[in-house]
C-alpha cells in the first residue's frame, strides 16, 4: 500500500523534472545575450579601421604633395616666386587636407629658405645641387576617447636635383 500512494509523488516529481530540462534546454535570445557582448568590441575594431584609414590616407596625400612641391622647387630656379609657387601647388596637390595644418619646410642645398627673395637667392647659384622639401600634417589616431598615438604626425621629405 505504500508503494501505491508514493507513486503520484514520483509521477509529479518526474513531470517537474522533465518540465524543468526542457526549459533548460530552451535557447532563444542566447544569441541576442552573445551579441550584445560582442557588439562593443566589433565597433570599436570598425572604427579604428576606420580611423586608420583616415591616416594612411593623409600619408599619401601628403607624400604625394611633397613630391609635388619638390618637383615644383627643383625646375624653379630663375623663377621670381618659388616659394609661393612651390607652397601653392602642394596645396593644390592635397585638397583634401587642411592648409591650417599643413606646415611646409624647404631647402636648397641644406639652406633653409622660407620667402620668394631667399629662395631665389638660394637656388640662382645651386644648378645640380639638392633641394628638399618637408610637408607635415597631424593625424588623430582616437578611437572612443582612446588616443593611440599622443602628437601624431605624418611627413615626407623628398629630395631632388635643381635644374
Amino acid at each position: 500500500m505504500q508503494r501505491n500512494t508514493r507513486l503520484p509523488l514520483i509521477n509529479r516529481a518526474l513531470a517537474v523534472t522533465m518540465r524543468l530540462a526542457k526549459e533548460m534546454r530552451d535557447v532563444s535570445g542566447t544569441a541576442l545575450i552573445e551579441f550584445a557582448f560582442v557588439m562593443p568590441l566589433l565597433m570599436m575594431m570598425l572604427v579604428g579601421m576606420f580611423m586608420f584609414g583616415i591616416t594612411i590616407h593623409d600619408y599619401i596625400s601628403v607624400t604625394g604633395a611633397a613630391e609635388a612641391g619638390m618637383l615644383q622647387l627643383t625646375v624653379s630656379r630663375g623663377n621670381t616666386t618659388p616659394w609661393t609657387d612651390t607652397t601653392n601647388v602642394i596645396y593644390a596637390a592635397a585638397p583634401t587636407l587642411l592648409k591650417a595644418n599643413l606646415t611646409v619646410s624647404v631647402s636648397v642645398n641644406g639652406t633653409a629658405c622660407a620667402s620668394d627673395a631667399t629662395c631665389v637667392t638660394a637656388l640662382s647659384t645651386a644648378a645640380g645641387l639638392p633641394a628638399s622639401v618637408t610637408v607635415r600634417y597631424p593625424c588623430k589616431l582616437k578611437v572612443l576617447a582612446v588616443s593611440y598615438l599622443q602628437n601624431c604626425t605624418v611627413s615626407a621629405t623628398p629630395t631632388g636635383r635643381v635644374q
